[in-house]
């Protein structure tokens, strides 16, 4: 049976049972839909009974350790886009395509004509959609409900983050901050410079696309309730001057910031807000250099070395071999990322080594360079001088940068194409161009993929103060006057880093590889390049 796009599972299990029972359902429902699953809990409902009527689950602490269960349930299974429903009577995002429920819910026939009356009811789902019962888990006995201690209610509730990448501790979060307003929600979603110091902010999706995703899930989650998704420039935001509202929900790890905002409320005259504290919770798939709680910077981490968007058509390059254009800035280890691919079979060029030979006596852009920057530039071999050519250009960057790159850049082009064509006469599957300048050139028109090798500043300048002996300064005049590293994920295919330990860099290209290899063995064959 093909997956489903997005689906409705019904969970009709006391919410006590839910911590059991969810992970089986849900392990069962992430092979059955690849989009989003929602999942509408109906406590004690019999879906085999009288015709079933449409309720909200009751806004309870047990509530909410069910939340916690589904949604670290849902964590296992990576990529599963879990919706716990906390309303009904609206048309969700992506209207479900599957039925299901658990292998609880009762007899299979009455069951399946109840699910899609449900969900005709609750969501406005058409007749006639497929309805599936998953084989389900009794598990143990169900854990007392608690279902009396109501949760408290404000009108109005704030709340703050990055929000990149919704996950799980995210959806608890933004779910209990739906429990608890009753008619406005605020939420402060960080950007510019409170970005600055998050690990790989480069991979840090657009505060335009992520405030579009927590717009479409509390939709779909809550719509009974206003939703004011501002972007954060400051700790702060609204919630120091907002007089309306009366809770701010935190995590362990925002408390402090949560007092912080109540400290400059109280300066400003305002009623200091309530605190609402959600636990974190535990990533199962974490890694040792990652986060044990899950984490935005921990699933930006698992981006490196996959594919972050399709490989360009080139349909002027031949299939074979296959290109990759390796970049970085100085001191992002993009050296040290061509020694591994070399090791792992790949066939490397050194764009910078070929720019070294473009300055000989005798190349073709040596006369070139020497008419248009004077014999000054020589040394008593005929050689360039590269610290004199250097001097000149960068007294008068734009227009005597640009005057050089006119000559050197194609005639080294020149050369990687030769040395491309040196790797399909031996047969090579795979090449490696290392340029810096990859971009800055052009030269992506001659690859197949771009990889780009990042580093955040700090790092960089620590590694080229120690390698080149420069000061802190000279270091980031360096980096400041090259292309920033936002501007190469931007172009970038696959993106690496070597913050880490040099153990984790290989892993990063050990998966890089495979998955290129994996793309190539779905690739047709074609002549090698001429």
């Amino acid at each position: 049976m093909a997956p489903f796009p997005s689906g409705l599972l019904v969970l009709t299990a006391p919410l006590g049972a839910l911590p059991r029972r969810a992970a089986a359902a849900l392990a069962e429902a992430a092979g059955v839909v690849t989009g989003p699953l929602y999942v509408h809990l109906q406590p004690g409902l019999r879906l085999d009974g009288p015709t079933p009527r449409p309720a909200d689950p009751p806004p309870a602490a047990a509530l909410l350790r069910a939340l916690a269960a589904l949604y670290a349930a849902a964590a296992a299974h990576r990529g599963l886009d879990v919706r716990v429903l906390l309303g009904h009577g609206h048309r969700l995002a992506q209207p479900p395509r599957v039925l299901l429920a658990d292998g609880g819910a009762g007899d299979a026939g009455p069951v399946r004509v109840a699910l899609r009356e449900l969900a005709a009811a609750a969501y406005g789902c058409p007749p006639g959609l497929p309805a599936l019962l998953l084989s389900g888990s009794d598990g143990p006995e169900a854990l007392p409900d608690g279902s009396g201690a109501e949760l408290p209610a404000y009108p109005d509730v704030a709340v703050g983050g990055t929000f990149d990448r919704l996950h799980g501790a995210h959806r608890l979060l933004l779910s209990a901050c739906c429990l608890l307003a009753r008619r406005r929600l605020l939420v402060g979603v960080a950007d510019g410079e409170l970005l600055r110091h998050k690990v790989l902010r480069e991979l840090i999706e657009p505060y335009e696309l992520r405030a579009a995703k927590l717009r479409e899930f509390l939709v779909d989650v809550q719509p009974s309730v206003l939703y004011d998704i501002v972007p954060l420039h400051d700790p702060y935001g609204p919630a120091i001057t907002d007089p309306e509202l009366r809770c701010i929900v935190v995590s362990e790890e925002t408390r402090r910031g949560g007092e912080a905002v109540n400290k400059k409320r109280t300066e400003n005259g305002l009623a200091t807000l309530e605190l609402f504290e959600i636990e974190l919770m535990e990533d199962p798939h974490h890694s040792l250099n990652e986060e044990e709680k899950i984490s935005s910077s921990s699933l930006r981490q698992r981006l490196l070395g996959t594919l972050l968007r399709p490989p360009r058509d080139s349909p002027m390059l031949p299939p074979r071999p296959y290109i990759i254009g390796l970049t970085g800035g100085s001191g992002s280890g993009k050296t040290s990322i061509a020694q591994y691919l070399g090791q792992m079979g790949a066939f490397l060029i050194d764009a910078d080594a070929l720019g070294h030979a473009a300055y000989l006596p005798g190349s073709p852009a040596h006369g070139r360079v020497v008419a248009a920057f004077g014999a000054e530039i020589l040394n008593k071999d005929g050689t360039i001088n590269r610290k004199v050519l250097g001097a000149k250009v960068f007294g008068n960057q734009v227009q005597r940068l640009k005057s050089l790159t006119d000559i050197v850049w194609p005639e080294i082009a020149r050369m990687v194409r030769e040395r491309i064509r040196e790797a399909g006469a031996q047969g090579k599957a795979v090449v490696v161009l290392d340029a810096a300048v990859l971009l800055e050139a052009d030269w992506q028109e001659m690859v197949h993929e771009v990889w780009a090798a990042i580093i955040p500043e700090e790092e960089a300048v620590k590694r080229i103060v120690r390698r080149d002996g420069l000061s802190e300064e000279a270091a980031r005049s360096r980096l400041r006057s090259q292309m920033s590293d936002s501007q190469r994920v931007q172009q970038a295919q696959v993106v690496l880093c070597t913050l880490w330990e040099s153990e984790v860099t290989r892993r990063q290209v050990e998966k890089a590889w495979e998955l290129l290899q994996q793309r190539l063995s779905r690739a047709p064959a074609g002549p090698p390049a001429n």
